[in-house]
């Protein structure tokens, strides 16, 4: 069974936030709240968590995992971040928005792109992530949490999940729970591709617009 921390939405308490980190250090996997909706993650540092994770998700090695990292100056210790990728990048975050960038050597190769050689980055616009990040020191993969909500036949639900509903049916296959107390979100986020000169967009989701607006274009 999964131990619950309900934190606040807005300013996440110190405590349990470092005992969060303390676990995911140790190898936990969490079920926790971005600002798109629920994901399931871990420290990307632990490459044993990354196997549970993938194995949750049922995601091939060559899969890749996106994770959260704090900021612009973090995103660069991870990635090869161009002129034009910084420029746009700069614009968007913290925002709903996963940036598709050339890995650096930090990148675990259980997350990467492993042909492409790339990695998927965001920098969450949600206090509860952005406190996470900072009490573990680390990044953290963030797999949407949605997607593990399918009936016997595999397929995913049509209706909208409620929280309740995703906590019960995750508390055996995760290590901690985190609820914030804030209503279900159900949009996931707008996936730029910056590994070339042009920002493109590969899926649209919340604030695609917005990153149009900034010079990003549509497939």
């Amino acid at each position: 069974m999964a131990t619950v921390y309900r934190l606040h939405s807005d300013t996440p308490q110190p405590r349990k936030t470092q005992a969060i980190a303390t676990a995911l250090q140790q190898g936990a996997v969490a079920l926790y709240p971005t600002d798109t909706v629920y994901a399931i993650g871990c420290d990307l540092n632990h490459k044993g968590a990354i196997q549970r994770v993938r194995q949750l998700k049922q995601l091939a090695n060559d899969k890749p995992l996106t994770f959260l990292c704090s900021s612009l100056s973090n995103i660069a210790d991870y990635a090869v971040v161009s002129d034009s990728a910084y420029r746009i990048i700069r614009r968007l975050i913290p925002g709903p928005f996963t940036f598709l960038l050339p890995a650096s050597k930090q990148v675990p190769r259980l997350v990467m792109a492993p042909k492409r050689k790339t990695t998927g980055i965001r920098v969450p616009d949600n206090a509860v992530c952005l406190a996470l990040l900072e009490a573990l020191g680390n990044p953290i993969v963030s797999t949407s949490a949605l997607s593990l909500m399918a009936d016997p036949l595999g397929h995913n639900h049509h209706q909208p999940i409620d929280q309740a509903t995703l906590f019960d049916a995750l508390e055996k296959q995760v290590d901690i729970i985190v609820d914030d107390d804030q209503p279900m979100t159900y949009e996931v986020s707008t996936i730029l591709d910056l590994t070339d000169e042009a920002p493109v967009i590969v899926r649209q989701g919340l604030g695609w617009e917005l990153a149009c607006d900034w010079g990003a274009q549509l497939v």
